[in-house]
């Protein structure tokens, strides 16, 4: 199945289709597709857009990305790297929900499912203690042919309805209902803020980039982003951040400030405490507690 910028094409078939990947890095650019994706990262680390969120993914997360919403994997700096010799493995199931399923879901028994397809419009991430249960039932699918693949694939979907607590990416309503020439303009943004975040960048030089005034420009990202783009610009800094952070590669939270792009720490720490609710030194102590260390 090859991906194009906000098109995938459907296996022919097969009611549901399989990809596993190994890559230098994951696919980077913005995209979309009528089937509900669901990845399961076996091996990578980077940022996740999804829509109009974004969040850190790493080794052993699990998503499904809702029908149509717009996203993209964006791997760390150094898997674009030759030297570090990194490189990604993932698995990942596509189904259409108004394709085969659809009549599926009319049985009561289906109940469950029908309420989970409906939540994954905003997509959401299998929390960590159902994570090993549902990558068993993945790596079962992979490795089933035919009709006993379907079967395991439905036993999948039931396992996931049954999961109480969901990290929901959003909990607003948002729809999407962006062109693809305007995806490949709002890709453009992405991609120039993902590789000089740490930079001085300015809403002129990113209106430029897409050829608009800097009012239209601002008010074209708010109206296909439900955010402002210093609030995106922001959020990327800040992810940057909490990586740096929870990884403990960092000497100070004035040198994370500055690496992460912002010119002083009191923004750093206002803007930290806006995105996270939380101080950075109660973010590193909260973590510290929960894995137990001093």
């Amino acid at each position: 199945m090859k991906v194009i910028p906000f098109t995938i094409p459907v296996s022919a078939g097969n009611s549901i289709h399989v990809q596993e990947d190994r890559l230098p890095h994951f696919y980077e650019h913005l995209h979309r597709h009528h089937e509900i994706q669901i990845t399961w990262i076996s091996q990578g680390e980077g940022m996740l857009i999804a829509g109009n969120h974004m969040r850190h993914f790493a080794s052993g997360d699990v998503f499904v990305i809702g029908a149509n919403q717009p996203h993209l994997f964006k791997s760390d700096p150094a898997y674009f790297d030759s030297r570090a010799k990194k490189s990604i493995h993932s698995l990942n199931i596509f189904f259409n929900p108004e394709g085969f399923i659809a009549p599926l879901l009319l049985l009561p028994e289906m109940r469950g499912v029908k309420k989970l397809i409906a939540a994954t419009s905003h997509g959401m991430q299998v929390p960590e203690k159902n994570s090993k249960k549902i990558i068993s039932q993945l790596t079962k699918i992979k490795l089933l042919p035919g009709a006993k693949r379907l079967a395991a694939f439905i036993e999948l979907l039931q396992l996931l309805s049954e999961i109480k607590k969901w990290s929901h990416f959003s909990t607003e309503s948002f729809e999407y209902t962006i062109t693809d020439s305007e995806g490949l303009r709002i890709n453009d943004v992405y991609q120039y803020t993902m590789a000089n975040y740490t930079k001085n960048i300015t809403v002129s030089q990113v209106a430029a980039l897409v050829h608009l005034t800097p009012p239209s420009f601002c008010r074209y990202f708010k109206k296909h982003t439900s955010k402002t783009y210093i609030h995106f610009l922001h959020e990327i800094r800040i992810n940057e951040a909490c990586k740096r952070f929870l990884e403990k590669n960092f000497n100070s939270i004035s040198a994370v400030a500055y690496q992460s792009g912002f010119n002083n720490v009191v923004s750093f720490n206002r803007v930290f405490k806006t995105i996270t609710k939380q101080s950075p030194g109660a973010f590193i102590k909260q973590y510290n507690q929960q894995t137990g260390v001093d």
